[in-house]
């Protein structure tokens, strides 16, 4: 078994296009109408969208490969790129998306390990994200690598409004 992780680059454009509506749609589509999906998928995972985000200097994309196979991917973000006003010693993992097939892996615990790495190297004292009120699997996964509930935001599905928990990891 080999795994990989590397940075996203613009030529990564359409391949981070493929898999973000592949793991977001599989991971929700159950759980939502066909209109307020396709409404989300076509707003936040556009071309010139995801081009926008990539080009952000406080916003980084991973790949993670296993067996030379793209398996998903990371977004961080840092500064006044986060998704929520934070302070300056935080960073957001707004993103960990694993494709279906490669879950129950690991992969997403190594792209949790690449984000404290990057928190570390910027000199971050905590990693936070937003996760589905809904979505049980990820938020055991999360406490149990060490995250504590600490709010909660909106976030709109089309034209649904839905809550998800903001979860805070404190790094040593």
């Amino acid at each position: 078994m080999t795994i990989k992780i590397k940075k996203c680059i613009f030529e990564d454009l359409r391949k981070l296009q493929e898999i973000s509506y592949e793991t977001f749609n599989d991971t929700f589509k159950d759980q939502n109408s066909p209109e307020n999906m396709n409404a989300y998928l076509e707003r936040a995972f556009n071309l010139k969208q995801l081009e926008k985000e990539l080009s952000k200097i406080s916003s980084e994309f991973f790949f993670i490969y296993f067996n030379e196979e793209l398996a998903g991917y990371l977004k961080v973000n840092i500064n006044d790129d986060q998704s929520e006003e934070m302070d300056d010693e935080s960073l957001e993992i707004e993103r960990i998306y694993i494709k279906n097939k490669f879950q129950k892996q690991g992969l997403g615990k190594y792209l949790l390990n690449k984000s404290m790495e990057i928190a570390m190297e910027r000199n971050k004292k905590k990693i936070w994200l937003g996760v589905w009120e809904k979505n049980d699997n990820a938020i055991a996964f999360y406490k149990k690598t060490g995250f504590v509930q600490t709010g909660f935001h909106s976030f709109y599905m089309g034209d649904e409004e839905q809550m998800d928990l903001i979860m805070t990891k404190t790094l040593i």
